[in-house]
Formats: C-alpha cells, sequence, structure tokens
C-alpha cells in the first residue's frame, strides 16, 4: 500500500442490519464527505480512496466504507437474487452507517459501481445529501460493455496474482507509468480477492446485469452533480457520463484526457483540487 501521512481510523460500524469496516481522516473538519467504491476482484474502500484519505481530510472530514458483500464488511450468508437486492441492500447500508454516526447531510463521491448507488441514493433520499461527484460512472443504456470488463468479470475462472495485474492495468491509460501503484496495491488486493466471502459475494453480484435508472428518475434529480470521466476508460466508456450530463438536471462534466478508469490515481492531484473546488462552489 502506498504511504499514507495523514491519520486514519479503521473501525466497524455495527448497525441493525450490517457490519460495516470504515475508514475515516479529516474527523476535526466540519464538512463530510463520503466515497462509494467500485467493484472488481478484491477492491476495497482503501485500495480505491487511500489518496483521498489522505490528501482530502487536510479539509474535509473522508469517510470510506467498505460495502456490503466487498471486504470487512459484512457479507450475506446466500446469494440474493439479482443486482436489484444488492443495490437495495447497500442504499440501506448508507443510510444506516450515516445514521449510527449521526450525519444528516453529506456530499457524495462514487467511482463506477459507486457512482450507480450514488444515484440511487439521489432518487430515494436527495435531501440526505449535498453535492454529488461521479467519477468514471457506467451502467447506461449507451456504456460500451468491453472486453476488458468482460475478462476482469471472468477472474475467478482462473485466480492468480498475474491475471490480477493484468486486470488492473487495463483499468489505467499508462500501464508502465502506474506500474508502481499497481504493484503496491496488488498484494492486499489479491489476498482480499481470494477470501471465500468476497468470491462468493463477488458472484453474487455480477451473476445478473444492472437495469439502467430510467430518464424520468434522472431528470427528477435536483442535487448539483459533476461527473468526472477518463477519456480513455476502457472499462467504463466515456459516453456513459455524456448520457448522464444530458439526463441529469443540475450537472456539469470534465474529462481527463490519457487518463482511463482511475482517475482518482491517475490524475489524483487534478482529481482532489478539482472535487474540493466544486464542493466549496468556487466551479
Amino acid at each position: 500500500m502506498a504511504i499514507i501521512t495523514n491519520e486514519i481510523t479503521q473501525e466497524i460500524i455495527q448497525t441493525k442490519n450490517f457490519a460495516t469496516f470504515l475508514n475515516q481522516s479529516g474527523a476535526q473538519n466540519t464538512e463530510t464527505i463520503l466515497f462509494l467504491h467500485g467493484s472488481g476482484p478484491g477492491v476495497t474502500a482503501v485500495v480505491n480512496w487511500h489518496k483521498a484519505l489522505d490528501e482530502v481530510s487536510e479539509n474535509y472530514r473522508v469517510l470510506a466504507p467498505d460495502l456490503y458483500g466487498f471486504g470487512k464488511s459484512s457479507h450475506p450468508e446466500q446469494p440474493l437474487k439479482n443486482r436489484q437486492q444488492w443495490m437495495d441492500q447497500w442504499v440501506n447500508q448508507v443510510l444506516e452507517m450515516m445514521d449510527h454516526l449521526k450525519l444528516e447531510k453529506v456530499h457524495l463521491v462514487g467511482n463506477s459501481l459507486g457512482c450507480s448507488i450514488a444515484l440511487e441514493l439521489l432518487i430515494e433520499y436527495p435531501e440526505r445529501f449535498d453535492e454529488v461527484v461521479l467519477m468514471g460512472p457506467g451502467g447506461t443504456p449507451n456504456t460500451k460493455l468491453s472486453f476488458e470488463l468482460a475478462r476482469a468479470k471472468s477472474f475467478y475462472d482462473n485466480p492468480s496474482k498475474k491475471k490480477l495485474k493484468q486486470i488492473m492495468s487495463w483499468f489505467v491509460y499508462d500501464a508502465d507509468k502506474m506500474s508502481p501503484v499497481i504493484e503496491g496495491l496488488l498484494e492486499e488486493r489479491f489476498e482480499t480477492a481470494m477470501r471465500p466471502e468476497v468470491h462468493r459475494s463477488n458472484d453474487s453480484i455480477f451473476a445478473t446485469a444492472a437495469v439502467p435508472i430510467p430518464t424520468v428518475a434522472l431528470n427528477r434529480i435536483k442535487n448539483r452533480v459533476m461527473l468526472v470521466h477518463g477519456l480513455n476508460d476502457k472499462v467504463c466508456s466515456v459516453e456513459s457520463s455524456y448520457y448522464l450530463a444530458e439526463h441529469l438536471h443540475n450537472a456539469q462534466l470534465h474529462v481527463f484526457g490519457q487518463c482511463g478508469h482511475w482517475a482518482q490515481l491517475e490524475m489524483k492531484d487534478s482529481f482532489h483540487e478539482l472535487i474540493q473546488s466544486f464542493f466549496s462552489k468556487k466551479i
């Protein structure tokens, strides 16, 4: 794992229905940003958001939980029937955690799958969220199903560190430049991916496809939303952000050139500056 200079606390938040493993930093700050990670073999909140936990915590309280069915949070004993059941559980998990922490309203950042969860939260509970950033969203009618994503979903057919490293290299624009970052995250992601409950949850999550959100529901979202996408994203194509920008009521879009699916790592300084400027209403 890359070096983190600011203090991060890690704890299990036990609510009515979930045990949520929560990474937190910047507790001294008034405003809170909740970061929701994406999916993939062995992904966790700290792997996805370790740079944000370090750098954004200078100005904001940063919360980065492992979603239900990921990492060190709780996992269902029996597979859920479809993706919508998973979505309902993720929405409930976020709300239960916020209530437990006595957080009435927070800013929200989602990555990939986390974007889909963020949109569901805005549809169901818009009053609980302020500004929202969606980074690398997919799941729209025009999102291109890439070969890279299809291969990533087959990781457990023959899992290995070599295969996971190859998959992670497809998430970035310049694999050679990002090689030290990938190597720094590889061991932790592989160890997490090989836990039986993580494997079981992964298979359940990807057993069925997500159903796109109706445009009428997107049109009714009034929160300020910034879409952030890598122009060269081979996992969730940039067309999905164009689609959301068209249908969200109050959206703006920033596209990073020479960037893949991990803008928070590939363009970390610019990304962190961008989202903090947005949350402070400077842009």
